[in-house]
């Protein structure tokens, strides 16, 4: 994939004093299984590559059919946009790290899959995290996929297609795209389902970097070339965070409710609708919601509010002249105008609002992880103290409501 659209545009590079790697792992080939993107600290490799952003051209079509735009025509145009740009991560490049690594699982907004936050898994990993960015199977995704065994027929032939270098030789991949609401069919029981699965899924990934950790071979059912092996021992499990966007911001509260190994949980705009309200009581880890000025509501910040607490930290920041996209990669990705009609950027510079969403979050894990490191010199962020921070938020809420 490529294209000529790409002038002074892309993913800005990760500030931490790491380089990068990532890579893919998917456990189980069936639906049912485990999918996700690894950023990892890695040694700086010449050879290395990094990956295409868009893995390939389904994930166009997932788009397409998620913006309710027609197939060929949005490939040409997506691919013209954005099928130039690279993750900046260094694809299977060999983990190396100074010390044990705390551990994020990320989980994606609705609509997006695996690769769409790198700018955020690479700064995270950079700073000497290992970071989890699952690819959810609950048809929340614009695309994802798994597999399944071959028929009789389909192994006589053997001049099927590959889309991928990694795909194993004897399965067939099997696409799942994105599930539109249906005419007349309510949508929070569809969301609640979803919102389960995901946090689920996030559960398992951890569950399988702790084998991995713990030195169990594990089968991963894409032919990457990185040595998992080298991360046995290399996580540090006492410090575990989520961290997810819009819909993932939801599976964040999910996922701390359902398992406590979660130390603490960093949503990022969450979308609050999905969530059971019996839920929000029996949460009792710090959050920290990190809004964009124009995608909130009332309704959405009192259901956030109601995770308030007077013994157990909940903060929440809004950064000034943020749109909704200003999380995933898209805000970097296009001019101005462009940007600014599709809403994939908001008035602020994009850089700086990812600095700021950035330094927040990693001031918010040394404090709740535990963590020794120099984070803590953006600790006024966590309390919105910056010219471009909005202490709580810009939404008037009344206290009825909540």
């Amino acid at each position: 994939m490529g294209n000529t659209c790409s002038n002074n545009l892309g993913i800005p590079p990760a500030k931490g004093p790491s380089a990068v790697g990532c890579t893919d792992f998917m456990m189980d080939y069936t639906a049912q299984g485990c999918f996700f993107r690894l950023y990892y600290p890695c040694q700086k490799s010449e050879k290395a590559e990094k990956p295409d952003w868009i893995p390939c051209k389904e994930y166009f079509n997932g788009l397409a059919d998620f913006m309710k735009m027609n197939r060929t025509l949005s490939e040409r145009i997506f691919n013209y946009l954005f099928g130039s740009f690279k993750i900046p991560a260094y694809l299977d490049a060999p983990f190396k790290s100074n010390g044990k690594c705390p551990v994020i699982i990320f989980s994606h907004g609705l609509g997006a899959f695996r690769t769409l936050y790198s700018a955020i898994c690479a700064e995270l990993a950079s700073q000497g995290f290992i970071v989890a960015s699952v690819e959810h199977r609950d048809e929340s995704a614009s695309a994802t996929y798994y597999f399944r065994e071959k028929a009789e027929s389909e192994n006589a032939n053997e001049n099927s297609p590959k889309t991928c270098s990694s795909d194993p030789d004897d399965l067939i991949k099997e696409w799942m795209y994105y599930r539109a609401l249906q005419h007349g069919e309510s949508e929070f029981p569809l969301r609640n389902k979803q919102v389960k699965q995901r946090a689920d899924e996030c559960i398992r990934a951890l569950d399988k970097l702790t084998e991995i950790n713990s030195g169990i071979i594990v089968q991963n059912v894409l032919q990457t070339h990185f040595d998992w092996t080298t991360l046995e021992n290399s996580m540090d499990l006492c410090r575990i965070t989520a961290v997810g966007h819009s819909f993932g911001g939801a599976t964040v509260i999910e996922a701390l409710c359902k398992e406590v190994k979660f130390k603490c949980g960093i949503a990022l705009d969450a979308w609050m609708f999905p969530l059971d309200d019996e839920l929000f009581p029996r949460v009792k880890q710090p959050i920290f919601f990190i809004n964009s000025e124009k995608f909130q509501w009332a309704g959405n910040i009192s259901r956030m509010r109601k995770l308030d607490s007077a013994v157990i930290q909940r903060k929440m920041i809004t950064i000034k002249g943020t749109v909704h996209q200003s999380f995933p990669d898209f805000t970097f990705l296009t001019g101005n105008w462009i940007g600014k009609l599709m809403k994939l950027k908001g008035e602020i510079d994009p850089q700086l609002a990812i600095d700021l969403c950035n330094k927040a979050t990693l001031a918010f894990l040394q404090r709740h992880l535990g963590l020794e490191n120099v984070f803590n010199q953006w600790d006024p962020l966590i309390d919105g103290k910056d010219d471009n921070l909005i202490p709580g938020t810009n939404i008037t809420v009344l206290q009825s409501a909540i």
